[in-house]
């Protein structure tokens, strides 16, 4: 069969009917952000997940035998001392006060004193009043003549050592941001016979080629222009859905957009080279590693993409 036909190419050839379990996955055109999100370059959660693509191949593979899906987010440590959370919150108050500049400068001059004396009191409440203030700076000036002499010491180590405490340092655990999922697929393909052979060979040339980078621009001009090897382009993207016959599965997790960042095929999957009459390995491992282009939100387990089952 040709690689380019418009038929989907499959492994096994034939155990893959309308009764069977496997992975559907689709090789789709990258829509770049600014096309995909409504003209602006900054995408939105849910901007990959139902777009209308030109999909270019269809590949039929049966659902290996160790799947997983794992989601993250990103959390860090952060601190913050009384003594530092006081002054913060007191020179945000003295910059929001430049508001009421807009009713005059009586007005704006009412506000930013009120604001400083705020900032004043809330500090040297929290330091402890003059004696924690007079510390707080003593501490801070002998750690930086400190360092200026090459000691690496901190102001709370000096606390520590000089009176056996340190500041609270109010430690709390913060959300830091999204993560993208990956996913690892391993599949060993056994031909059976030259069509299974000629599908394998297929399937293994359109996952490479889908995933190099496009030579030359979008823009016809350009490479009219002669400078189509001026630019590279985003390569394919890939649609994976696992599959139960004719419709989706109602149990396993759904998938984002995602690009293939590996593939690796081990062509003596048996630990020895051996070969049919036409140089077709009689066993090969194949290796893929997708990552999604998105992370997922809390929104798309409302959407109707996510199923019926455990969502994405």
């Amino acid at each position: 069969m040709a690689a380019n036909s418009s038929s989907p190419l499959r492994y096994p050839y034939t155990l893959i009917t309308e009764s069977t379990d496997y992975l559907q996955i689709d090789v789709v055109e990258y829509v770049p952000i600014k096309n995909a999100n409504n003209n602006s370059i900054v995408s939105t959660p849910g901007s990959r997940r139902n777009q209308n693509v030109k999909k270019e191949k269809t590949i039929l593979l049966p659902i290996p035998s160790n799947i997983s899906d794992t989601n993250a987010t990103r959390y860090g440590d952060s601190s913050l001392n009384s003594i530092a959370g006081a002054a913060i919150s007191g020179i945000a108050g003295i910059m929001e006060s430049g508001a009421s500049y807009t009713k005059g400068m009586g007005s704006g001059f009412d506000a930013t004193g009120a604001a400083i004396e705020k900032f004043a009191a809330g500090t040297f409440k929290a330091a402890g009043g003059i004696t924690g203030i007079q510390g707080f700076l003593t501490r801070q000036l002998a750690s930086q003549g400190a360092g200026i002499l090459g000691a690496n010491i901190t102001p709370d180590q000096i606390l520590a050592r000089t009176e056996g405490e340190i500041l609270n340092p109010n430690l709390e655990l913060l959300f830091n941001g999204p993560t993208l999922r990956s996913f690892r697929f391993s599949f060993k393909m056994t031909p059976r016979g030259p069509r299974e052979a000629g599908e394998i060979k297929n399937i293994i040339r359109c996952f490479k080629k889908s995933m190099s980078p496009k030579v030359g621009s979008g823009n016809a001009a350009i490479n009219d222009a002669g400078a189509q090897n001026t630019f590279l382009r985003t390569p394919n993207v890939f649609q994976l859905r696992y599959r139960q016959g004719n419709g989706e599965h109602q149990f396993l997790n759904k998938f984002k957009q995602c690009f293939l960042e590996n593939i690796s095929v081990n062509y003596t999957a048996d630990g020895t080279y051996a070969t049919y009459d036409d140089g077709t390995p009689v066993s090969m491992i194949m290796d893929l590693t997708f990552k999604e282009i998105e992370p997922v939100y809390d929104i798309d387990y409302d959407d109707v993409s996510a199923g019926n089952g455990v969502g994405y």
